[in-house]
């Protein structure tokens, strides 16, 4: 295994000389010309299709390599003709948008034995150092039955997009508001009473509050869709019903490798297929977010397992013919301490609800669009009663194309917009281009 993850990280530099900071719409384009030109469309058939495979069939790699650009015109960018994300409505962290990225992710599976493996995931973004995504072993006691424990970062139990956060699988280009938008909520810091949330109304970006860490810092999503957690999950299947049930680290808005509060996650999530073609899946978790050095600061640190998230979600997803159409909704509920008047309303609530659907037009095209809306329960401060953070909704409309079997090339329009925050309305255009094998 050592030998096997080495020679997958040795495949990243490659691509991570390219000056990702300094994109343009031409890079795209050109890479996409490239590969459907006539001489170097041949060479381009020559890419790798399958995973890697030695070993005797024990070892297995496998890599997705990303490349997105966006452009806005924006009002409070007028020296750009093409600008970036004013808004930040797509960003992962203050840093990172994720509509102009590049990606590169690394798999390796390691058969140890007929019924113990081990995966493993390295990904850099922008030409960064490589990052761990996902390292656990999987453990098949029974091999005729679908059951297995998976120990270690292992993939997430809630939810249905977390299954299809990968570009190949994703839809479009942009990511469902509940798995990306960052709220004014922090691990590490604290509004001390309603008026200092809602000063941060849509500055989820780089939020920042008096009680904890006051150095501005992003904040949390309902759900993370770019970090594993850490701990153990159980997977098992029946006939028509799936089921899996997690205890790790972190929670999940914030995924984590060492603990930062002695609590644990719990989620579990069930799905079933009554029809063909039909699939109706509900989740749940619960876990403590907020570290021992806030609630220390808060002076709570002994009632810090009483700050939780709790999340509950829904999901149905119907396909037949050239249709596709998917559905889910998650509502997230946060408790914090009360620090100062005025005091908060508590629970402080989040619910997403996105529709997202797709038509295959011939073989190799497709046209998808996705609904997406993101709300927030009222408090009231010393001169207004409003949502504690900034209600956002996102159209996204587009489509791909199959350039190869394992090269899709995804376009689409965004348009976001809420009532607060440096940027209230933003409409970007999208490219991105995904190969992988």
């Amino acid at each position: 295994m050592y030998s096997a993850a080495r020679k997958a990280v040795k495949l990243i530099p490659t691509y991570n000389s390219l000056p990702v900071r300094t994109l343009s719409p031409w890079w795209l384009a050109g890479l996409t010309l490239a590969m459907t030109s006539g001489s170097v469309g041949a060479a381009a058939q020559s890419l790798p299709s399958e995973p890697i495979v030695f070993g005797d069939g024990r070892v297995t790699i496998g890599a997705e390599v990303t490349g997105t650009f966006a452009c806005t015109n924006s009002a409070t960018s007028t020296s750009e003709v093409c600008s970036d994300d004013t808004g930040y409505f797509n960003y992962s962290d203050y840093q990172h948008s994720t509509l102009r990225m590049l990606r590169v992710d690394v798999s390796t599976a390691v058969k140890a034995t007929e019924r113990l493996s081990v995966l493993a995931e390295v990904r850099s973004e922008d030409g960064e150092r490589v990052r761990p995504y996902a390292l656990y072993v999987r453990l098949k006691p029974w091999s005729e039955r679908a059951f297995d424990i998976q120990a270690g970062r292992v993939p997430p139990t809630f939810g249905a997009f977390a299954r299809r956060t990968y570009p190949s699988d994703n839809l479009l280009i942009g990511y469902p508001l509940a798995y990306q938008y960052l709220t004014s909520l922090r691990p590490d810091a604290l509004p001390a009473n309603a008026d200092e949330l809602l000063r941060m109304q849509g500055r989820g970006w780089r939020s920042s509050f008096s009680v904890g860490n006051a150095a501005g810092d992003k904040g949390l999503p309902i759900a993370s869709a770019f970090r594993w957690d850490t701990g153990v999950q159980v997977h098992g299947a029946i006939r028509i019903v799936d089921a899996a049930l997690s205890v790790t680290t972190g929670s999940l808005a914030n995924p984590l490798v060492g603990d930062d509060n002695g609590g644990k996650q719990i989620a579990g999530r069930v799905s079933v297929r009554p029809l063909p073609g039909l699939l109706l899946g509900v989740s749940a978790s619960h876990s403590p977010y907020l570290t021992r050095a806030v609630t220390r600061a808060a002076g709570v640190e002994s009632e810090n397992r009483n700050y939780t998230q709790t999340a509950f979600g829904a999901d149905v997803e119907y396909s037949r013919d050239y249709y596709l159409v998917r559905f889910e909704t998650i509502v997230s509920d946060w408790r914090l301490p009360l620090v100062a008047a005025p005091s908060i309303r508590l629970p402080l609530r989040a619910t997403s609800t996105l529709v997202e659907g797709r038509y295959k037009i011939r073989p190799g095209l497709y046209a998808a669009a996705r609904l997406d809306h993101l709300g927030f329960s009222e408090i009231t401060g010393t001169t207004r009663t409003s949502t504690w953070d900034a209600p956002v909704t996102r159209y996204e409309i587009g489509g791909g194309y199959s350039i190869l079997r394992n090269v899709l090339l995804k376009g689409s329009f965004q348009y976001n917009s809420r009532p607060a925050g440096r940027t209230q309305k933003l409409k970007l255009g999208a490219l991105q281009l995904v190969f992988w094998f």
